[in-house]
């Protein structure tokens, strides 16, 4: 292929789960309503934690930001799968491309570093009771969100400068929904050792291993701990807190390990795109449901809220 083909790609064509345009009005609607589910489901559940007493705990601060990074999460593919479906334009800008592989790598991650900190916090609640307040006061919360949000910036970050060093053809196409780092790594028409390779190993480590390693040596922790209790009301009201991370951790990380290995091991598109709309669509959309309906808190948080904005009408 000639050079004056390879430089500069002004934009990019994603071709969507589907290119049937009579397939188009049926996902617009499907993920329409996934979406607004998704962000109405989420804003309860910070509106919830906002407003009552009983959840300004440091566990409910994890899963309002949780909420918060997961509308964000969705936000960051959805509405541009929306607007492309309805103008009927597969084009997407160089810049806007790389825009949505940033910002989709630092909510996958904050996603993943916050399922780790919650079960450190489930960890320190059930192990060292005595001490949960004071090891996990308002303070060290905030360092270790902050601490979270400042690794995720700078290693998507590093990232996109990665890829910006790539060369890609005029007129490539992405067979997916949104500009996925996986994707777009594999249209590429340099060479992209470096990138796989810290993609493959360095991401995995620091965003799959470490997270995953910490949540397991948390819930070894736990277990061990609620194998020496004595009083099984304690182990009940134990296992009730940790039932619902345990349910999003599992639908989490299931959905997406299976887009990382498929990255690794096939080159077909389709079986990428299903696993990738189950873990930016379906466990985000889920999170609100498994914590409202395993929680009787938040259901309790939700059902004060509800009444308040009744009377209030």
């Amino acid at each position: 292929m000639e050079a004056a083909n390879q430089t500069e790609a002004s934009q990019f064509l994603l071709l969507g789960l589907s290119e049937d345009p009579d397939l188009q009005p049926i996902l617009f609607g499907i993920f329409l309503s996934m979406y607004l589910v998704t962000v109405l489901g989420n804003l309860l559940i910070i509106l919830a934690s906002i407003s009552d007493p009983h959840l300004h705990t440091p566990m409910y601060f994890f899963l309002s930001n949780l909420s918060l990074v997961d509308m964000c999460f969705t936000t960051t593919t959805i509405p541009r799968m929306l607007v492309s479906i309805q103008t009927q334009s597969q084009a997407i800008s160089y810049a806007g491309c790389l825009t949505q592989v940033y910002f989709f790598m630092v909510f996958v991650g904050m996603d993943n570093f916050l399922l780790t900190v919650m079960a450190y916090d489930r960890y320190v609640a059930i192990c060292h009771p005595l001490h949960y307040m004071v090891i996990m006061n308002p303070r060290v919360c905030g360092y270790l969100l902050l601490a979270c949000w400042q690794v995720i910036i700078w290693v998507a970050l590093w990232h996109i400068l990665l890829v910006a060093r790539l060369t890609f053809c005029v007129g490539t196409k992405i067979p997916h929904f949104f500009c996925e780092l996986a994707q777009v790594l594999k249209v590429a028409c340099s060479d992209i050792l470096i990138n796989y390779y810290i993609f493959s190993y360095l991401s995995a480590t620091l965003l799959i291993i470490v997270p995953l390693g910490g949540i397991l040596y948390s819930y070894s922790k736990i277990v061990s701990s609620l194998m020496r209790m004595s009083s099984g009301k304690g182990k009940s009201k134990a296992f009730s807190t940790c039932g619902s991370h345990l349910s999003v951790v599992s639908l989490f990380y299931g959905t997406g390990l299976g887009v990382y290995l498929s990255f690794l091991t096939t080159r077909e598109s389709e079986k990428s795109s299903v696993a990738s709309v189950m873990y930016t669509v379906v466990t985000p959309m889920l999170n609100p449901f498994i914590y409202s309906l395993k929680n009787r808190d938040v259901k309790g948080a939700l059902g004060r809220l509800l009444s308040r904005a009744i009377t209030c009408q």
